[in-house]
């Protein structure tokens, strides 16, 4: 049963193999969209919202989404090559538009390929309520409303922003767009803590828009928090009590230094954290 060495098992359309066609257009063009999924305690994390905005990713493309029981399929066999039980990990999903000829345009007849890949290593090293240094990155993000908001597999301005630094001890970056709005991290979505009030900027023109984000937003309104989406700028991320970043795996990490800027303790992210792993 051939594997990635190193790198657990990977299925293609349900197939355990290691290739995909080279005339992928998941390859050739990053026309596809995927989703990271945290596995603990044998199951996937948040596992219906992710094939929900999956989907949707998949209709902003155009692309046909897969059935949801094929995922479970996928699934099933993943389990079964780890005697029916995934260790904790992490599962990465993958829709491209499917094999095409040269050039970008595509048929209707075009068959999306799925992809599921699962990695039974660690994950990141967790930071605890020590926060994490963080830095400003130079690249500035492109504006594209037709994309924002969107997991494609084009991701190459942040491949740019990250190899920015190779100091171990920061472990994300801030990225603005090209008007200097702030974004999102590098790996993770952003939101300040300032005057009872938790905010994160719109991802309307670029940005992606994370599974973490959206049940955090959703479940911190439910418990009666003021949730705010609105544009911010570097200085309101300085002048913010807490600044924190959230992606599926890392859940939340709050920040505790930006070059001279400290922030010593923690001050809503241990609550929150309880909240979306509620």
């Amino acid at each position: 049963m051939p594997t990635a060495p190193g790198h657990g098992l990977i299925l293609v359309d349900g197939g355990i193999t290691e290739t995909v066609d080279a005339r992928d257009r998941g390859l050739a063009y990053g026309d596809g969209v995927f989703r990271t999924v945290r596995v603990s305690g044998g199951r996937p994390v948040w596992w219906r919202e992710h094939l929900d905005k999956l989907a949707a990713d998949c209709e902003r493309l155009a692309i046909a989404p897969p059935d949801p029981a094929d995922w479970h399929t996928d699934l099933e066999i993943l389990a079964g090559h780890h005697a029916g039980v995934l260790p904790d990990g992490v599962l990465k999903l993958v829709v491209t538009r499917g094999y095409g000829r040269r050039g970008y345009a595509y048929t209707s007849t075009t068959r999306p390929r799925r992809l599921a890949w699962f990695d039974p290593e660690p994950r990141l090293d967790e930071p605890g309520t020590a926060g994490i240094a963080i830095r400003v990155c130079r690249l500035r993000l492109g504006h594209q409303p037709a994309l924002a908001g969107v997991k494609h597999l084009n991701r190459l301005e942040n491949v740019l922003a990250r190899a920015e630094w190779d100091d171990p001890e920061i472990r994300e970056g801030v990225l603005l767009d090209r008007n200097d709005q702030v974004v999102s991290g590098v790996m993770s979505n952003l939101f300040i803590w300032r005057d009872g009030c938790l905010t994160t900027p719109p991802l309307d023109l670029c940005g992606v828009a994370g599974v973490a984000r959206a049940r955090l937003m959703r479940l911190a309104a439910a418990s009666g928090m003021k949730v705010r989406e609105t544009p911010l700028c570097l200085s309101d991320v300085l002048d913010a009590e807490e600044v924190l970043f959230t992606n599926s795996l890392i859940r939340i990490w709050r920040a505790a230094r930006l070059d001279a800027r400290v922030w010593p303790d923690p001050v809503v992210s241990e609550h929150l954290r309880e909240m979306l792993d509620g």
